[in-house]
């Protein structure tokens, strides 16, 4: 049976996002994209993917290498052109759902998901935490699509019923993302990461991302890649892994890089709180994706 690739059925133009820099983007057959909502462990597979591609070297400016591509600013032309010129083999970030971006057929993709509470937790860190000059680069810039991002509510309890009842506001549609991932989970050039599981067993995950890629293994310097792919390490040096050295954040780059802890929300929310979000998991995107975004477990009959 013929392989059916995704296509780009829509544009997707926000405040944060503007996909038709894609429609612009070539395409190297050993290109890597990987696919998140946000603040799902993207900065963290930047740099287990920079790390395997360099072997274990320090000090890689690891958010210059790997772009948001889809992010408004700086203009697209700006961006393409630092692709273009690029000679390492290319890992490139995105926060689209499936149908808005161009998809190859050669390129690797990894998805990275993680529970949405936890999500949550670490976006209101990230929204209350954001300076004048983040605010600038995405309601005072030219392009500007819909609304300006608003300032955070008062608390990360009221952002987060926000976020459910307003479909990912302020930011974008979670369900619409994990479900148009999940449902291409199939495809040979796709694979599917939990950040729970790599917080439990980081060097396996990493071995399984580096067989995917088809990166050899066996003269990796395993000691600094764990160390480099380490949080104690990637705090210690978030400038380098944080987009503008973390210039658009209270704190800078450390501000960010956070905590990287899952359960925050555990002893805030009401077991009838944190039902509303597994409920609304079921009904979104199915038992089986809800399942897997919640634990990290795809069982065989689902993989099947």
């Amino acid at each position: 049976m013929e392989t059916q690739w995704p296509q780009k059925t829509r544009e997707l133009q926000s405040n944060h996002f503007d996909s038709t820099i894609w429609n612009d983007f070539k395409f190297r057959d050993d290109d890597i994209i990987i696919g998140t909502y946000a603040k799902s462990g993207t900065t963290w597979m930047q740099q287990i993917i920079s790390q395997l591609i360099f072997n274990g070297q320090a000090g890689l400016p690891v958010a210059d290498m790997s772009p948001w591509l889809d992010l408004r600013v700086p203009p697209a032309h700006i961006k393409l052109e630092g692709m273009e010129g690029q000679a390492h083999r290319r890992f490139i970030k995105t926060h689209l759902p499936v149908d808005a971006l161009v998809y190859s057929p050669k390129a690797k993709y990894i998805y990275v998901a993680r529970d949405g509470r936890d999500v949550v937790w670490s976006l209101y860190n990230h929204h209350v935490t954001a300076n004048d000059k983040w605010y600038e680069a995405l309601n005072d810039t030219p392009g500007l699509v819909g609304p300006p991002i608003p300032k955070p509510v008062d608390s990360v309890v009221q952002s987060y019923h926000e976020w459910l009842e307003k479909d990912g506001y302020p930011w974008w549609s979670y369900w619409e993302n994990i479900s148009s991932w999940w449902n291409i989970r199939h495809l040979p050039n796709l694979k599917l990461v939990h950040f729970a599981n790599l917080k439990k067993d980081m060097e396996g995950e990493i071995r399984a991302v580096a067989d995917f890629l088809e990166i050899p293994t066996d003269n990796l310097d395993w000691e600094a890649v764990l160390q480099h792919c380490s949080f104690d390490y990637m705090k210690a040096h978030a400038e380098a892994s944080v987009p503008l050295g973390g210039i658009l954040w209270e704190g800078g780059a450390k501000s960010f890089i956070h905590k990287g802890n899952n359960g925050r929300w555990r002893d805030m929310l009401s077991d009838e709180e944190s039902q509303k979000y597994e409920q609304l998991a079921e009904q979104k995107l199915g038992p089986e994706c809800a399942h897997w975004v919640k634990t990290g477990e795809i069982t065989e009959a689902i993989k099947d």
